[in-house]
């Protein structure tokens, strides 16, 4: 795959701590990567430093083969850009809004109508499009704003929750428009709370914790780390805190971390067979009232690495 994003050894510092610490990884034609962190893992910092809106202390971002310190301007037009907040103009129709930013970007008046008239139809908003966005719905809305971040044609999307506070079949919308565009060759970066959109989305992976990129590859490479490892959810009533205390002195488990206020979810290895023994740990302490054995995935490899779930 032809390199669209090239990032290399970026650090940021606040004062003596590094928000950021020499992160890297590139994104290619059709290839989706999705960047996975806990809260306060550095995405966000990462993701202001690779468009431009702040300069790292050190390290090298290009797009397109253009270096965004060198030359932003021509950088940012090879990157569309979805914030998590809706960057658009409530008062202002769908069209509108785009007419205006395309303006910004500089297309030409025939130019933007038909791009206008593009984007409004891959996003699905041709029959809304002259209607105020403050009258649509918040999946109608992230719609619209990933509408303006395609209109000049960008060769990187870069979407930051793009999911959030919207319906199922808004959700499956967006998810169905962003498969289609990798498809047809567009460079993705993505982010999300939700792992399954990410194991649908995303060819490729990387995982971020306190500032680094410590895992780095496609879904297989990184569930191959664990080995046998089987995720067990175990729904208690009790002391979870003590719970899961006895169940990481089980031989064979190798994590156990309170999801709820009545769940721990640990890393066993043959968790179907060490079943008689985690119920026993747990004997006095706890009820066992639901269990969940759930084969290697995506997000036990995110728990293994991070010690937390992806939404804590």
């Amino acid at each position: 795959m032809t390199p669209v994003l090239v990032c290399e050894g970026l650090v940021k510092r606040y004062g003596d701590r590094a928000v950021v610490d020499h992160v890297g990884f590139h994104i290619g034609e059709g290839d989706a990567y999705g960047l996975l962190g806990p809260n306060g893992a550095g995405k966000t910092t990462t993701i202001s430093m690779l468009v431009g809106l702040l300069p790292p202390d050190a390290g090298t971002v290009t797009v397109g083969g253009v270096s965004v310190a060198d030359d932003p301007v021509a950088a940012k037009r090879f990157v569309g850009y979805v914030p998590q907040e809706i960057a658009l103009y409530p008062e202002l129709s769908a069209r509108e809004n785009l007419r205006y930013f395309g303006r910004l970007y500089g297309i030409g008046r025939k130019e933007l109508t038909e791009r206008i008239g593009e984007v409004l139809a891959t996003v699905g908003l041709t029959d809304r499009g002259d209607d105020k966005v403050d009258t649509y719905s918040g999946g109608m809305k992230r719609r619209a704003n990933i509408a303006v971040a395609l209109l000049h044609r960008p060769r990187l999307l870069i979407l930051d929750e793009p999911t959030v506070g919207v319906d199922p079949q808004s959700r499956a919308a967006i998810l169905d428009q962003v498969e289609r565009l990798v498809a047809d060759g567009m460079a993705l970066l993505y982010t999300s709370h939700y792992m399954e959109e990410v194991e649908r989305v995303c060819n490729r992976v990387g995982i971020i914790d306190h500032g680094k990129v410590i895992a780095d590859g496609t879904k297989q490479e990184l569930v191959s780390g664990l080995g046998g490892t089987d995720r067990v959810e175990l729904v208690l009533d009790g002391d979870t805190g003590l719970a899961a205390e006895k169940l990481r002195a089980v031989e064979g488990v190798s994590e156990a971390v309170v999801t709820g206020t009545s769940s721990v979810r640990l890393l066993a290895t043959g968790g179907r067979h060490l079943l008689p023994a985690l119920l026993g740990s747990v004997a006095g302490v706890a009820a066992v009232t639901g269990v969940e054995v759930v084969e290697p995935d995506l997000e036990a490899a995110f728990l293994h690495l991070t010690g937390s779930t992806l939404r804590d």
